[in-house]
């Protein structure tokens, strides 16, 4: 029982980062990897200083998704360039990079602006020049402009780096995202604090304070609502709040536990553990009847649901086996399949969002690092490299995971990609930010 209680302890331990308007991530590893981008700064047509740099914005995160890495501009052979008209492939010939970013700024109105951009191929024209003269119109992957405000400048921003990042790819860009996470604040009267913003950290919104712990946010598939863990009533209740009208709604509040909320694909339900019945169960309950249905019946303890994408089964932890492994479990059939077997522990488990993989803390030789399962293979693959770190939370588009661990002797945020090469810290500053989710597509 000792194991159980330091794992389930595990179980409710989050991350930490700074609760600040910009998240400062400092890149470990995977730099070498990445593949080379040429970012020429946008031009600015207008009179004055320009309103924002709308390429520093896609040079973040593109350096972020830890695909691209942006050459020093200054080493560029043309640095005012602002469309395909005027670049000169021979300048260009001996330049390691795939791809070149250009575009322009310029007024359009009041508090109005014309952005304008292009993705130029650089593999194609240094093969054309072999053959001739070359045609520039051949070698736009991208061409888009569109009227924006000034508050715009950052969410068109993270879209361009989202074109970019398929385009070069294939995979959908997941920048115009958010995360949810929960903020401490010692010393306060009310230190708890639901927090959402921009997946970098910007555009910072409090949904909700708290005398009282909260926890285990999770978001919808429309990207509308939280579901989280509150104790603000003294005791463990699950709501579903709007991040927009910031109306909410209780759904379980039955004695004892309340916990480990995640929505159901279609968005009508949540998949939730409760112990009203005994020992931690897997329940899913319909968030407008706030009907229940017991899912697990099991001595053991039962927690940490999380859903197939097809909506048809749950992952879950349990210590049926004798130690907190993963299972799956038919909707249809209530039948219950162990999923993993390397290493002392394996939980807090979550399915890829095209359904090849699964993302879980895995325990081996007392050390708690995140890894990765493919689910045709059953190859597991250890990602992380750090210290005790848990909770993590998958991109939408499957590529990045987002993590807590242990940094010089503090809680930090970190990520790594699904492959394991490329990794980023998030250096921790005053307070503690715990719980992080990614949100969907949005």
């Amino acid at each position: 029982m000792k194991n159980l209680a330091k794992w389930l302890t595990l179980a409710l331990v989050v991350l930490t980062t700074p609760a600040r308007a910009a998240l400062d991530i400092v890149i470990t590893e995977g730099v070498d990897a990445a593949r080379p981008i040429a970012i020429v700064p946008f031009i600015w047509q207008g009179q004055g200083p320009a309103p924002a740099s709308i390429s520093d914005v896609v040079t973040s995160d593109l350096a972020r998704s830890g695909a691209f890495k942006s050459l020093d501009v200054r080493a560029l052979p043309q640095t005012t360039l602002s469309s395909i008209s005027g670049f000169a492939a021979q300048n260009w010939a001996n330049v390691d990079a795939e791809a070149i970013v250009v575009g322009s700024v310029k007024p359009y109105g009041a508090d109005q602006y014309l952005v304008s951009f292009e993705l130029i191929d650089l593999f194609k024209a240094r093969s054309a020049m072999n053959n001739g003269p070359v045609n520039n119109n051949e070698l736009l992957l991208e061409s888009r402009e569109t009227v924006i405000s000034a508050s715009q400048f950052r969410q068109y921003g993270h879209r361009i780096s989202d074109i970019v990042y398929e385009k070069l790819t294939g995979v959908r860009g997941a920048f115009l995202t958010r995360i949810a996470y929960v903020v401490v604040k010692q010393g306060q009267k009310a230190p708890y604090h639901l927090m959402i913003a921009d997946y970098d950290g910007y555009n910072e919104q409090m949904l909700l304070r708290s005398p009282e712990p909260l926890m285990s946010p999770t978001w919808s598939p429309d990207g509308r609502r939280l579901a989280y863990v509150s104790f603000e009533n003294r005791k463990a209740e699950i709501f579903v709040q709007d991040i927009y009208s910031q109306t909410r709604t209780m759904v379980s509040s039955f004695n004892g536990i309340n916990g480990a909320p995640s929505f159901s694909p279609d968005g009508k339900k949540l998949a939730i553990t409760l112990s009203k019945d005994g020992q931690p169960e897997i329940y899913v309950v319909d968030i407008a009847t706030k009907s229940s249905q017991r899912i697990t019946d099991h001595y053991a303890i039962d927690t940490e649901p999380s859903w197939f994408p097809d909506g048809k089964s749950l992952l879950f932890t349990s210590e049926r086996g004798g130690r907190p492994q993963l299972y799956r479990v038919n909707l249809d059939t209530n039948k219950v399949s162990r999923m993993t077997f390397e290493g002392e522990w394996n939980l807090g488990g979550s399915i890829t969002p095209d359904g090849r993989s699964m993302i879980f803390v895995n325990r081996t030789n007392g050390k708690f690092h995140i890894a990765r399962m493919d689910l045709a293979t059953r190859f597991m693959q250890v990602l992380s490299s750090t210290q005790l770190d848990e909770s993590p939370s998958v991109a939408p588009n499957g590529t990045m995971v987002i993590y807590g661990t242990t940094h010089q002797g503090k809680q930090v945020l970190a990520a790594v990609s699904v492959d394991g090469r490329f990794k980023a810290r998030l250096p921790v500053g005053q307070g503690e930010v715990k719980s992080p989710a990614w949100s969907p597509f949005l």
